[in-house]
């Protein structure tokens, strides 16, 4: 079977009815958890982004507070585990202002975490990694936005 392109998509959309798609979109969120997030997000969320961004830095803070420290293995795992959420949560907003937040969220988070883990290569890795998607989010910005985000990242 031939996947049709976004395009294609896009025209053959344009012809159908609101119930027709409803369902569609009904029909799709049932297939992927990240397909109903996406949509969830678009219906009752998308109005107030910055409620939403502030949600979810609380709960990358939350999940920092709850990271178990017994072993570096499961801190490490924990680390990449949060990250992955900021970035989906970030695919879902699709605002490079609100990727830059996050991620100086995250970033905030990993270096207010006990120090000698910043001293660990892998880890040092991933927040180096951060900070350049930072840099690289932020210059893409309208230049007031990057005033802005740029103060936070120096802080």
């Amino acid at each position: 079977m031939k996947v049709a392109s976004i395009s294609e998509i896009k025209k053959e959309l344009e012809g159908k009815k609101n119930s027709e798609l409803a369902e569609y979109c009904l029909r799709l969120s049932k297939f992927k958890k990240e397909n109903k997030e996406l949509l969830t997000f678009l219906l009752f969320e998308a109005g107030d982004i910055n409620s939403y961004i502030e949600s979810i830095k609380k709960e990358t803070i939350a999940s920092f507070e709850d990271i178990s420290a017994t072993h570096i293995y499961y801190i490490k795992k924990s680390v990449r585990k949060i990250l992955r959420q900021i970035n989906k949560h970030s695919r879902i907003i699709g605002s490079k202002n609100a990727e830059a937040e996050l991620l100086i969220q995250f970033c905030k988070s990993l270096k207010a975490f006990p120090g000698y883990l910043l001293k660990n290569k892998q880890m040092s890795k991933i927040y180096e990694n951060q900070l350049t998607k930072i840099a690289k989010a932020i210059s893409t910005l309208h230049p007031d936005l990057q005033y802005d985000l740029n103060k936070q990242f120096q802080d």
